[in-house]
């Protein structure tokens, strides 16, 4: 009855019954008590606050939780002991997690001692970490196997990865940039000649002050000019390791995609390591373990198809793309934009367009469907139909971000380029006109893919079109360039394809073996603009690979 009294103290005021319980903690207690909760809050100054040197253990303490940033921590006392009145020890266990199996734990002992100011923590690195002490300071990295590299469907190297070489001014270190500009403009004039001195000054004009990249080298370019570089004042090189393609003539909007989906894969076999790191001896690892090698990948894109687009596209003087598909498989054999279009966006993958009469065959499948006359099938109508044909699915590829068509209203996320669209309108991408034409070829949704093994997945499939109506579009594509828009073509054996326009825009997609392809032209010079950069294509296709 006695203990129960002195526990509890009943105060009453005003009428106010207030019930406080006592601590029954030691003041040893209660200071390692907050000491580990502070750090498990991770509270670098709360935590310091209660050690004999604060200013010291802030400045380890805010290092460790930077340096661990991207885990969770939580310490647990494990041992507690007062020796005296003046003084005990404890033990904390350390858990920290860096994600799914990646797990670090240690127990540190400590030592608390009264002082002037009260019960304090004596203060060492080590009571956090252990061995943390002399100067060292504590990492978590990410430890990857040698990268791997990204061949086409052919099996040639298409990327790899390089170091890159960026050759910045700094203007802090530039007695004379006159001098400076002009000798590295000497020097860059066999690989880069357009990095003049002129260039250059003007850039330090317009950023007064501030470093500038004045140009980036690959390796084989810059190991014949480094020594001369190098030696230039107020000039300095960064190394960055970077993921490039192999041949320089390989440029395409799917190389971004292509990096990405690289990144995912050295993201999946990535392993990790906590590092502290030693003034001296550099890194000493005290835990995680290195990733196992990724794969290499074989990616879809046709070094040859690539190329051959790229002598195609570029014919045009405004904004065109190219995309190829292969049906069978659904892998992107190439997309390609000329530099119109690139100034524009993401115009061949997420590019919407008023499709106009490139729709049509769409709405032809509609009518079969619904029983009416194409010009009356509504624009919601058209879109449940379109699905089947790949048009508006959800599709999900690893590393790709892409749009093929959208229908009506609630258009989210769409990349216009051509005026506002009605919502009477079906938008359409260049991807989405080549995913049309290959999905008609195969008779359902073609499953896009950029990496040979990984198809799209799609959350809401479609069920495919009857034989009949797929027999259907497949004459109007024979006839359209037989006898139609497109005759200009018929001349590609086995070809067939649609012509659309809308407004000043053209579009055609055919068919031509098991190649989808579709041409895209904005604000064209003429009528059969895009007809005629789909010849091109076919006839460069047509030439030995050895020719590029």
């Amino acid at each position: 009855m006695v203990a129960l009294i002195s526990a509890i103290v009943i105060c009453v005021t005003a009428g106010i019954v207030a019930f406080t319980i006592a601590d029954s903690r030691s003041d040893v207690e209660r200071l390692v008590d907050d000491f580990v909760a502070e750090l498990n809050e991770r509270d670098a100054e709360g935590a310091a606050a209660l050690t004999s040197y604060p200013n010291a253990a802030s400045a380890t303490l805010t290092q460790m939780f930077d340096g661990l940033s991207d885990g969770t921590v939580e310490y647990e006392i494990t041992q507690l002991v007062e020796l005296s009145g003046e003084s005990g020890y404890f033990t904390l266990e350390g858990n920290w997690n860096f994600g799914p199996d990646k797990d670090w734990s240690y127990q540190v002992d400590g030592s608390v001692k009264k002082l002037a100011v009260g019960w304090r923590v004596s203060w060492s690195p080590d009571v956090v970490v252990p061995d943390l002490g002399g100067g060292r300071t504590v990492h978590h990295v990410r430890t990857d196997a040698a990268p791997p590299k990204i061949f086409d469907r052919n099996g040639q190297l298409l990327m790899a990865e390089q170091t890159i070489n960026t050759v910045v001014l700094d203007p802090a270190k530039m007695p004379d940039p006159v001098l400076t500009t002009t000798m590295l403009g000497d020097v860059l004039e066999p690989v880069a000649p357009v990095i003049t001195a002129e260039s250059m000054q003007q850039r330090l004009a317009e950023q007064p002050g501030e470093r500038i990249a004045a140009v980036k080298l690959r390796d084989q370019d810059y190991q014949f000019l480094e020594d001369d570089i190098v030696s230039i004042p107020g000039v300095e090189v960064v190394k960055t390791p970077t993921l490039i393609s192999a041949d320089r003539r390989i440029s395409s909007p799917l190389l971004d995609s292509l990096r990405s989906a690289w990144q995912l894969e050295r993201d999946r076999t990535a392993g990790w390591a906590v590092t502290l790191e030693d003034p001296q001896a550099g890194p000493i690892q005290v835990a995680g373990f290195q990733g196992p090698p990724p794969p290499d990948l074989v990616s879809t894109l046709d070094s040859h198809v690539q190329l051959a687009a790229k002598e195609a596209v570029v014919s045009v003087g405004t904004p065109a793309a190219i995309v190829a598909i292969q049906p069978s498989t659904g892998g992107i054999l190439a997309v390609d934009v000329n530099n119109q279009a690139m100034e524009l966006g993401a115009v061949a993958t997420r590019g919407l367009y008023p499709a106009g009469s490139a729709m049509d065959p769409v709405r032809v499948a509609a009518g079969m469907a619904l029983g009416k006359d194409p010009s009356q099938v509504s624009t919601a109508e058209l879109g449940d139909v379109a699905r089947s044909l790949g048009l508006g699915l959800d599709y999900s590829v690893p590393g790709f971000e892409f749009e093929t068509a959208q229908f009506g209203q609630n258009r989210s996320g769409v990349v216009q380029f051509t005026g506002s669209p009605s919502d009477s309108e079906a938008l359409l991408s260049p991807l989405g006109a080549a995913m049309l034409a290959a999905s008609v070829a195969r008779g359902d949704a073609a499953m896009p893919m950029i990496v040979q093994g990984q198809p799209a997945t799609v959350a809401d499939p479609a069920e495919p079109l009857p034989a009949e109506t797929i027999d259907a579009l497949r004459a109007m594509m024979v006839d359209n360039v037989q006898n139609g828009p497109a005759s200009f073509l018929k001349g590609h054996a086995g070809l067939t394809g649609i012509a659309g326009d809308n407004g000043d825009d053209r579009w055609f997609y055919g068919v031509s073996g098991d190649m989808a392809f579709a041409v895209f032209v904005a604000n064209a010079d003429g009528g059969d603009r895009a007809i005629k950069m789909a010849d091109m294509f076919l006839r460069e296709l047509g030439k030995p690979t050895e020719a590029f």
